[in-house]
């Protein structure tokens, strides 16, 4: 990591918590900073990933234990049952032990490539482990806005339901009087059914949201606080691409995947060179008879192989490997492509959004301005019901572009950072705890020797939701 990228991330992390402790918050409130970090210590897709990196790692010193010395004893206790004829002086009984060291030598360059090959995964594995972080994060993050969007569209299609219930009620009393027609009373009806119609939709969206929420953090959301601005976001899409093509980690994980295709290459060309391994092994046998002396026997030397054919083998496992790195080469242009398509989507949504909460705003302004004028016209008589209702409407819509529309904001900017490679935990500040270092379990094994060295049992980190209730479309307060 370049020093000028590491002062931009600190940068980036110190605006976000400036900016999350400067919000004014509630008693118990989760502040979305608070959510990622729940999700960044328990959600099982990570957690997962990290563990299945770890198994990644244990492949450099399996690789590792071919080039090193091998020891194995045997022990055997024979009972001679029936002696054979030709030979009466076998002896009744015996027992041997024996043991052998091999030590390789030289391989061909097979154990050095595959060990090689084993590294640079490790380096693609890491690097798929913050792309795993970022995709968790970004996914969070749509969780997390989602809740806020449905909670005030749950808001405001209720209170839609409350202003054309009254509107009924007026309209009735109205008719009663013959200041309006059938007909009027008809359409607030209607309306009020297909506000109650959406009022429902916007519940049923809530507790989705709710429970997604819960699947991606672990608990359910409680007063969540808005999010704050995002740091770092590009003035252009060639600057957001720029900065994806050096930061992203899945473009990263690709290239390390190509490097350890071609050391695989190497070491399967390893196969067809001469291989030299040293040995020592020595024999002991007690016929357990006094007669018959003890057998004694050691031996030091070293075995030079040197292959001249194996069926055409070790040629098919090249071309295999180089098959593999063919594709290796294409899914590092396929992964680059998809990288620069998502940073100019990202861009060009985060645009169209900040576009339309300028134009909803402005909408929700004018609608709030009609919607006044088109009652004091009914008053006088110059307006109808069905235009109040139009009116009531048109405010409506507006305000729920306006909330959808800042959601959508949000999560194509957190979406660009996250194309970017800047969506990790040490850019948003995550700080509460000690972040996850999958080079500590790395450094841990890969220069392990012993037969026995084994691990604890596997417990499960990430947290179990069953217990969590089934979330409802209840929402604090309900303002027009």
């Amino acid at each position: 990591m370049t020093a000028k990228r590491m002062t931009l991330r600190r940068q980036a992390a110190t605006a976000l918590l400036l900016l999350s402790s400067s919000m004014a918050g509630v008693a118990h409130a989760e502040t979305l900073q608070g959510a990622l970090a729940k999700a960044y210590r328990t959600n099982p897709t990570l957690t997962g990933a990290r563990a299945g990196q770890r198994a990644t790692d244990e492949n450099v010193p399996i690789q590792k234990a071919a080039g090193r010395p091998t020891a194995n004893s045997q022990l055997q206790f024979q009972e001679l049952v029936i002696r054979p004829s030709n030979s009466f002086l076998a002896p009744h009984r015996s027992a041997s032990a024996s043991g052998s060291i091999d030590v390789p030598i030289y391989s061909g360059g097979t154990v050095r490539n595959s060990v090689k090959a084993a590294e640079t995964r490790v380096e693609s594995g890491q690097a798929n482990l913050r792309g795993t972080e970022a995709s968790v994060f970004s996914q969070t993050v749509a969780a997390y806005m989602d809740v806020i969007r449905d909670i005030a569209l749950v808001s405001l299609n209720a209170a839609n339901v409350k202003v054309l219930e009254v509107n009924l009620q007026a309209t009735n009393d109205r008719f009663e009087v013959g200041d309006v027609t059938r007909t009027d009373v008809a359409q607030s009806e209607s309306r009020l059914e297909l506000a109650r119609s959406d009022l429902q939709r916007a519940e049923s969206n809530l507790i989705t949201s709710r429970e997604n929420y819960i699947a991606m953090v672990g608990e359910a959301p409680v007063d969540l606080e808005s999010p704050p601005a995002l740091p770092g976001l590009p003035a252009d899409p060639d600057s957001a691409v720029r900065v994806a093509l050096a930061d992203n980690p899945d473009i990263l994980a690709a290239q390390k995947s190509r490097e350890a295709a071609r050391y695989d290459v190497k070491a399967a060309k390893g196969a067809t060179l001469p291989t030299l391994s040293g040995f020592s092994q020595g024999s002991y046998t007690d016929y357990m008879d006094k007669d018959i002396a003890a057998n004694k026997q050691a031996a030091v030397g070293a075995t030079l192989t040197i292959p001249f054919y194996q069926g055409g083998r070790p040629a098919a496992q090249v071309r295999q490997n180089q098959a593999l790195e063919s594709q290796a080469i294409e899914r590092q242009i396929e992964v680059e492509r998809g990288v620069i398509s998502q940073a100019r989507a990202a861009y060009a949504a985060l645009q169209a959004s900040l576009r339309t909460i300028q134009s909803s705003q402005k909408a929700v302004d004018a609608a709030e301005l009609s919607l006044e004028g088109v009652r004091a016209e009914n008053s006088v008589g110059s307006r109808t019901i069905l235009d109040i209702l139009n009116a009531e409407q048109e405010s409506l819509n507006a305000k729920v572009e306006l909330v959808t529309a800042r959601r959508n904001a949000y999560v194509a900017g957190f979406t660009l950072l996250a194309a970017m490679g800047h969506a990790e935990a040490d850019d948003l500040g995550l700080e509460s705890g000690t972040l996850y270092d999958p080079m500590v379990n790395y450094d841990r094994v890969e220069g392990k020797w012993f037969d026995w060295d084994y691990d604890g049992k596997p417990q499960a980190v990430s947290t179990r939701t069953v217990d969590t209730p089934a979330q409802n479309a209840k929402v604090d307060a309900v303002q027009p």
